[in-house]
């Protein structure tokens, strides 16, 4: 999740980069002269902004591929994970608010009040947190099965810090070093928590021990964090012992660090309730409605969230079954239908290594398929290519099915969709298009690859936080219009896999506020989840776990695809014969990850330009 933004065509890789080697290398300006046209006097302020949010987290630099000349200094750094770091940075994004607002919105015009307005959002957004003593902004638990850095880091420095040098690699080996540090610091923080009665559920706590074990089974040598590093330096031909020496980091730091961290993660597990829902911490309601906030771009309420997607499942459900009756499947209810369609041998990969690889050759041929329908939709495209890839196995028991990593700015990584392969049998073929068109084409790459090329946007819409009812909406959006494409119109089954998708979507807004809002249980919610959806209780058992640990994110998907979808109807209704959905795309995506009620502006100025 990310920002970007701004109405521009046909951005290319090359001008990116020169874009953003200029500005680099100016450095950010303490402010233009008084003079300085609007426009260029918030592009001033928004460029130390960036500069002050890179000193706070060297990581982003890193993900951005920015880690190098006045940045190089970031290459051996991890983001400071300590509370008196998270409380300074509080105190750093209130400042920064306040100056926001003494420059004023009123001199602005077109994008820069666009722009304005959505860092505006976000920054206020996590001003809002700061009477939360506890946990992270959204994210009431500092170590769990989806927060901390012992499921992060690996794969952070796995995937996305780059060597191409000997001075690369002994920056790899300083943030080897660092990651010990991180993991203490995040120790310091889950005691702290734990002080004021935030402790999270016991199946998160046994469910993120079992993840920190995987992780810790590996002997020093094998760990992938050495392995990772000798791999590489192997290739390059860079001599030293940069193996052994990230062994005897991981065997003498990095592992005795993830020791005392389970530890206390385990001393706090008789302290641990089983009940699901934040509503049980200190300002708990609060926190959840701050979590919807931030999750769906809105002030749309717990009960709002919940009847949308109750209505939206009733719906979906209904169209699934006549669906399925059109294929002589009639028997039992919507989900157990699906359920039976899942367990189909016919549509089921081997849980083998080669069972695996199959699944990622057959997504791979669906974004080539896909390739001759999208000039009827799209005129912008991105440079940038996408890749599928595996979950890494250390992280997969508690990971998502699928997820999407952005390309470097620089161009040095492409975009990645990672699918979830622990098992198989959650992904049979009929499921699988749906999840590659979200996460992939034409879904988060189309959206957040796109941004990255648009030389005009500032750098802190392209590389701050992002807007999930935007984004994920926008990706659910795209799931249907892909049938819209025709892409199923030989493919019933695969139809029904979008709109169990869909149905998916909306059972999540019943799941997440029932849990926060409601007081369900863990059970109850993945009771609902399969009862509802037919997926496999395994898979649901994680997502309902993901839900816990993750507030108000899940249900920005369908308050998102839904306000996508009520703008392009206000488009097409109100430019009549006149409206071309290759135009609406192309305005919608270059705008930007945005707040929704900032997007239905740009939409409606774009309109009113067409003299809609």
């Amino acid at each position: 999740m990310i920002d970007r933004r701004q109405f521009l065509t046909g951005a290319t890789g090359t001008l990116l980069s020169a874009w953003v080697t200029a500005s680099l290398r100016q450095g950010a300006r303490a402010a233009a002269p008084a003079a300085a046209a609007p426009s260029a006097r918030l592009d001033a302020l928004f460029d130390v902004f960036m500069d002050e949010r890179f000193h706070e987290n060297p990581e982003l630099l890193t993900v951005l591929g920015l880690d190098k000349d006045k940045y190089g200094w970031a290459k051996s750094k991890l983001t400071d994970a300590s509370l008196a770091h998270l409380q300074q940075v509080k105190r750093d994004n209130s400042a920064r608010l306040k100056r926001l607002r003494d420059f004023g919105r009123v001199s602005l015009q077109g994008a820069d009040v666009a722009n304005y307005d959505t860092v505006e959002f976000q920054m206020e957004t996590i001003a809002r947190s700061d009477p939360f003593e506890y946990g992270d902004i959204g994210r009431p638990y500092v170590v769990s099965q989806l927060t901390g850095a012992y499921q992060s880091v690996p794969t952070f420095l796995d995937r996305q810090h780059q060597i191409a040098g000997r001075q690369d690699a002994d920056a790899y080996l300083e943030r080897l070093r660092g990651f010990a540090v991180v993991l203490d610091q995040e120790t310091e923080r889950l005691r702290h928590d734990a002080g004021l009665k935030v402790v999270p559920p016991d199946f998160i706590i046994d469910r993120t021990l079992e993840q920190m074990r995987t992780l810790r089974s590996a002997s020093p040598a094998d760990s992938i964090l050495s392995t990772s590093l000798a791999r590489r330096v192997r290739q390059l031909g860079i001599a030293g012992p940069y193996a052994e020496d990230a062994a005897k980091l991981v065997e003498t730091d990095v592992y005795p660090a993830l020791d005392r961290q389970a530890k206390a993660l385990a001393d706090l597990r008789p302290q641990a309730t089983h009940e699901a829902t934040v509503s049980r911490l200190p300002q708990g309601a609060s926190f959840y409605q701050l979590a919807l906030r931030y999750s769906t771009t809105t002030d749309m309420g717990a009960a709002e969230v919940h009847q949308l997607g109750l209505d939206q499942a009733r719906e979906i459900t209904a169209a699934m079954d006549a669906l399925l009756r059109s294929q002589g499947k009639s028997s039992g209810s919507v989900a157990e239908r699906a359920q039976a369609l899942s367990k189909d041998p016919q549509y089921l990969y081997p849980n083998t290594e080669a069972g695996r690889q199959q699944i990622l050759d057959y997504c791979n041929g669906l974004i080539k398929a896909l390739q001759p329908h999208l000039p009827q939709y799209f005129r912008v495209l991105p440079k940038a290519p996408v890749e599928i890839r595996r979950v890494p196995a250390y992280t997969e028991a508690g990971s998502p099915g699928g997820y999407y990593q952005i390309p470097a700015l620089d161009g040095s990584r492409p975009g990645a969709f990672y699918i979830n392969l622990r098992d198989t049998s959650e992904w049979a073929r009929w499921k699988l298009p749906t999840l590659v068109y979200h996460e992939s084409e034409p879904g988060h790459h189309f959206q957040l690859a796109l941004v990255l090329e648009l030389p005009a946007l500032p750098l802190i819409r392209k590389a701050g936080a992002g807007f999930s009812a935007n984004t994920e909406g926008w990706a659910l959006y795209a799931e249907q219009l892909c049938d819209e494409m025709g892409l199923y119109a030989d493919d019933p089954a695969g139809r029904l896999g979008m709109l169990q998708s869909a149905l998916f979507r909306a059972a999540r807004c019943v799941v997440d506020t029932g849990i926060h809002a409601q007081a369900w249980s863990r059970e109850r919610a993945i009771d609902y989840m399969v009862e509802t959806t037919g997926d496999a209780r395994s898979s649901m058992t994680t997502e309902v776990e993901r839900y816990c640990t993750w507030p108000g994110q899940a249900t920005s998907y369908k308050v998102g695809q839904t306000r996508w979808l009520a703008l392009r109807e206000r488009a097409r209704a109100r430019l009549g014969t006149k409206f071309d959905i290759r135009d609406f795309h192309d305005v919608g995506l270059t705008a930007a990850p945005m707040p929704l009620s900032v997007l239905e502006r740009v939409v409606d100025e774009w309109l009113k330009g067409r003299g809609a």
